[in-house]
């Protein structure tokens, strides 16, 4: 307890980027005053010196512990908004304050050696490029050559083939310069809207000055972006800024494109993928304002913004959102958030909306927005399912006959499997080896290109091995088909169709997805093959038939979100066929044809669909009709990690509060370490919150906590 006689003295609480679970205190720099909140601070953290960000003020006993702040390095360079923001995700997620110091500021400012900006990243041509004569410069023409159309990022010129010496000298020259994030170009008229987008546009922009949630539910298809341009257009003409946060970076291109030419501005883009130099440019280009749109990932939720005026969250479903490690936080719920601190509208869209958004609408706390029909004159894709039973191929005879049809009449086949390489198993026909991950419960996935064996979960890899560890067989069978073995088996099928595969191991480069696309969007016959990269949003007019091969795991699985994600990956794949003039067609293949869930599927719209699994949600008191915490605990020895949440659990306050485990992970061991779980449910979600924060504090200085890797997750999407 503290002497009420001993002195007090004034300090900063200094958030710093390590994993503990408070903040420091460091006294004024020694020749000036406490910086307010939110001002950027060099501190002394031990032997290191470390970036750190002010979080507030307070009152300690004076102590020859306390050091003072080195130097200040940019007074109040967070805004208030965002500093409440943070602690708002602080109490609600239960992170540490350390994480704050990421979150909020972007690489080159967390650098205790100041950060040299490279070359500007946005590059144009200038009035002395259109006018040089280059004579005999090939590479520095072609250079020019391609920026005429406009301006492009420097990634995207070195991945065409030019060279960092050529650009330097074109800058030197002063033939190309940086493009302004706010440049102006003519605006490329849209399409006119139908009656239910100019519905949901009208209630959006009546409430452009207030915060309100919408939930913008259009089938595929529907023109949802069109309806998120008009209202950005008219808050653009206020003078206003608007976000938009897309799950993936493979979402961008072409939606920056797209953004560009319908409101006649360049987009500053934020995301993992950019060096420290485009992050830190696109960081300050948003809090001065001369960044009008701003296009991101989830991190791009905690941007500055000099005028905001809307927040989009594009594909609000996507489990993308969810950071998965150091601040588990949920970009879209903390967009909403963010709106409402700021006071202005968000809208959420998705032809598959989440559970969560979808019982907050029912609620009254989103409003709902519904868009039925396609835009223009495309209609849905017709369905129709395939029984797999009693057939030994990946793929149906009947399905290989619809895609010759469809190719046969100039059509695009895209064909979905969520599981890359050549063969998920490896076995010995003779005494039935299997080729496991020595480090997780799992099967090695075939990458039969590479001659590898590989986990896909701890990415440990190794040889194929030419015969049976086991027993010596030289014949080892390979079981299922990834995407690589789909993609040998449509060549061999159809010799004359360029075939295209579609996932993390074919589009390894930058921006080679997006020349893809492009490529596709010419309208040639061709095959498409690929994971979720494929589902995720793209507008494909030529493709006429869509094809998903298994889905019979998720019918079985153990994850309670399974059918949710299932239904959402069947429908946005269908939703990819038939958005061009021709009529679509949508085939699934399964080998239990009458489940409850696929019956369910086939016969309504998905948030019809979506309803059902709502309600038993609510009838299991499982997500979102309770709110869930999950305690995660893993170590090599999993007698340690039970024992760690069995002393969580003991020291939880008594409460209402339902608590579940320890149980097994349903990937018990990854990575050699063995993974369980404590649940943690409640009904009033604001009694979860009251209680984890000081919850969490105190596990640290459990004895158990120390001999195991820990972390807390709410509103978890994974089990």
């Amino acid at each position: 307890m503290r002497d009420r006689g001993a002195d007090v003295v004034a300090v900063a609480r200094v958030a710093v980027p390590v994993p503990l679970p408070q903040p420091f205190d460091y006294l004024a720099p020694a020749h000036g005053n406490l910086p307010p909140p939110g001002s950027r601070v060099l501190v002394p953290f031990g032997p290191r010196r470390l970036v750190g960000l002010v979080l507030g003020h307070a009152e300690v006993a004076e102590s020859e512990s306390l050091k003072h702040i080195e130097r200040v390095l940019d007074v109040a360079l967070i805004d208030s908004d965002l500093l409440e923001l943070l602690r708002r995700a602080r109490r609600y997620y239960a992170f540490a304050p350390g994480e704050a110091v990421n979150l909020l500021l972007p690489g080159a400012l967390r650098r205790v050696k100041p950060f040299r900006a490279g070359p500007p990243d946005r590059l144009a041509i200038t009035a002395m490029g259109q006018a040089a004569d280059v004579g005999r410069a090939r590479r520095q023409a072609e250079v020019l050559e391609w920026l005429k159309p406009g301006p492009m990022t420097r990634a995207e010129l070195l991945d065409r083939g030019a060279s960092a010496a050529v650009l330097r000298k074109l800058l030197d020259k002063g033939w190309i310069g940086s493009a302004s994030a706010a440049a102006e170009s003519a605006v490329e008229p849209g399409p006119e809207l139908n009656s239910e987008q100019r519905t949901a546009l009208a209630f959006i922009l009546a409430s452009r000055y207030r915060y309100r949630t919408f939930l913008l539910a259009g089938i595929t298809g529907s023109g949802k972006t069109e309806v998120y341009l008009q209202a950005a257009r008219a808050l653009l003409r206020r003078g206003r800024q608007i976000l938009i946060l897309v799950p993936e970076i493979g979402l961008t291109p072409q939606l920056i494109r797209r953004v560009e030419a319908r409101l006649g501005l360049s987009a500053a883009v934020y995301h993992s993928d950019l060096s420290e130099g485009e992050r830190l440019a696109c960081w300050q280009a948003a809090g001065s304002g001369q960044a009008r749109v701003v296009i991101g990932t989830r991190s791009a939720v905690f941007l500055p913004l000099r005028r905001p005026g809307l927040i989009i969250v594009d594909e609000e479903h996507d489990a993308s959102f969810k950071q998965q490690d150091g601040a588990r936080y949920h970009g879209r719920d903390l967009a909403v958030m963010r709106a409402h601190l700021l006071g202005i509208p968000i809208v959420l869209g998705s032809a598959t909306p989440s559970l969560e958004s979808l019982n907050n609408a029912t609620a009254g706390r989103y409003q709902q927005l519904s868009i039925t029909r396609r835009a223009g004159t495309a209609e849905p894709a017709r369905w129709s399912v395939l029984d797999l039973r009693g057939q030994r191929v990946s793929m149906h005879p009947a399905l290989l006959g619809a895609i010759e049809r469809h190719l046969g009449e100039a059509g695009q086949v895209l064909i979905y499997r969520n599981r890359r390489g050549y063969a998920p198993v490896l076995i010995c026909p003779s005494c039935g080896w299997t080729a496991d991950c020595q480090r997780c419960d799992a099967h090695m996935t075939v990458h039969q290109s590479a001659g590898r064996l590989q986990c896909h979960h701890c990415g440990a890899e190794r040889r194929l091995p030419p015969r049976c560890p086991e027993c010596g067989e030289p014949e080892l069978h390979t079981l299922g088909a990834g995407t690589e073995r789909l993609e040998q088996q449509l060549q061999a099928r159809f010799p004359g169709v360029p075939v295209h595969r579609v996932d993390r191991d074919s589009m390894r480069r930058r921006d080679q997805f997006s020349r893809l696309l492009t490529e596709i969007r010419r309208g040639q016959p061709c095959i498409l093959v690929g994971t979720q990269m494929l589902a995720k949003g793209h507008h494909l007019p030529g493709v006429t038939l869509a094809a998903v091969l298994d889905v019979d795991q998720a019918l079985f699985s153990a994850d309670f979100r399974a059918p949710e994600r299932l239904g959402q990956a069947v429908c946005q794949v269908a939703g990819r066929a038939g958005r061009g003039r021709r009529p679509g067609e949508f085939i699934l293949q399964s080998r239990q044809p009458e489940h409850p869930l696929l019956a369910e599927l086939c016969r309504s719209d998905y948030l019809g669909f979506a309803r059902r699994l709502l309600e038993e949600r609510h009838a299991a008191a499982l997500p979102p009709a309770v709110a869930l915490a999950m305690l995660r605990a893993e170590a090599h020895d999993p007698k340690r990690a039970c024992e760690f949440l069995e002393s969580a659990a003991r020291c939880l306050p008594r409460s209402d509060l339902r608590v579940q485990g320890p149980v097994p992970a349903i990937l018990t061991r990854r990575g050699g370490y063995s993974r369980f779980q404590l649940w943690l449910q409640a009904r009033e979600r604001q009694r979860l919150l009251h209680l984890l924060p000081g919850w969490v504090e105190h596990l640290h200085s459990l004895p158990e906590a120390r001999r195991v890797r820990w972390h807390l997750d709410m509103d978890p999407t994974e089990i």
